[in-house]
């Protein structure tokens, strides 16, 4: 196949998130590389497809000539069922993030339907890359995909400057991730709720617009556990104002329910930042032992342990910020990223 690159993805395509970002920064790594990438934005709702859904994945493939190179965002593929044979036809590739069925949230009937047609639309592309080995172990467990035809291509890091810090008094938390439940907010603050003992105080970045109601319920329960003075929820933060808030954070929090890969996690070692995560998906696996306290998932008891040291410690939390530093120096380069993807494109 040759010609333009075809990526076909949830509107907005400046929505923010990891999966958002990463797509982005394929389009422009691509772009570097001499390729011509064609962003098609699927209206509708996704990934439960409504009408409008299944109509945008089909007004989209029938735009697209014979023989393009076509690339379908996880989160806009379950729209595409209807069109799974012409997906066949058309050698699309399927990028995962994650599998949205393995998302917890939606009601378990809307899981076991949604795990339906990914089974068989996973199946019906040619080639998949997903953006974890994690996600790439799942896919021939929980789906039946020939391994042979999955790549992983993770995420990238830039160049950053080392977190300088708060230079206290007391520990400067930063947590990142959209305002939603996956991103488990509520147990990081029922977790700090059980150390006001310490001093410590929280900046929660992350879309507010994705669950309002979510996100109307997190500032109702810092309230209800008597937080409210020592947490900013900051919303989307422009990039310039998110890097500040990396650089005078002393602890990077997030207590995801599921993760990916955890972009956040990576951008938080890339900046020497000690970490306070749960065991959700790939993020612990991306994260060295030495650079962070590692708590089960959905348990603020088991969190409000790990983090009580690492919040009071400053010697616990320097050795941290180093295992952290060295690990994030080591994480690959968003340009290396697209050469790789631009050859798992490659039949």
């Amino acid at each position: 196949m040759t010609g333009a690159i075809h990526l076909l993805v949830p509107a907005p395509f400046s929505a923010i998130s990891g999966g958002y970002i990463y797509d982005r920064r394929m389009v422009e790594g691509l772009s570097v590389l001499g390729q011509e990438v064609r962003v098609v934005e699927l209206a509708g709702r996704h990934p439960f497809p409504d009408d409008a859904a299944t109509e945008a994945a089909r007004a989209a493939l029938a735009d697209i000539p014979a023989g393009a190179r076509i690339v379908i965002d996880g989160l806009g593929l379950p729209s595409f069922l209807p069109l799974a044979d012409e997906l066949t036809k058309r050698g699309a590739v399927a990028l995962i993030h994650h599998p949205t069925a393995l998302e917890p949230g939606a009601p378990d009937s809307w899981r076991a339907a949604l795990k339906a047609a990914e089974r068989v639309l996973f199946n019906a592309c040619a080639r998949i890359i997903t953006t974890s080995n994690l996600t790439a172990r799942s896919l021939p467990e929980d789906f039946g995909v020939d391994p042979a035809r999955i790549t992983v291509v993770e995420p990238g890091t830039d160049p950053a400057p080392r977190a300088v810090g708060s230079a206290g008094p007391g520990c400067a938390i930063l947590s990142v991730g959209l305002l939603v439940p996956r991103k488990g907010h509520d147990v990081l603050l029922r977790a700090l709720a059980r150390l006001t003992d310490l001093d410590w105080s929280l900046a929660l970045a992350g879309d507010a617009t994705r669950d309002p109601v979510h996100a109307d319920g997190l500032r109702a329960l810092a309230a209800e556990l008597g937080l409210a003075q020592r947490i900013r929820i900051l919303g989307a933060l422009p990039d310039a104002a998110l890097e500040a808030e990396y650089a005078r954070a002393d602890l990077f929090a997030l207590a995801t329910r599921f993760e990916g890969y955890g972009m956040a996690a990576a951008e938080a070692m890339a900046r020497g930042l000690p970490l306070a995560i749960t065991s959700g998906g790939a993020i612990a696996d991306i994260v060295p032992e030495a650079a962070a306290v590692v708590a089960a998932v959905d348990d603020h008891n088991s969190l409000s342990r790990a983090m009580r040291r690492p919040i009071f410690d400053t010697a616990l939390r320097a050795d941290m910020a180093e295992a952290s530093w060295q690990a994030g120096q080591a994480l690959p380069r968003w340009p290396d990223r697209a050469a790789a993807f631009l050859k798992a494109l490659t039949p």
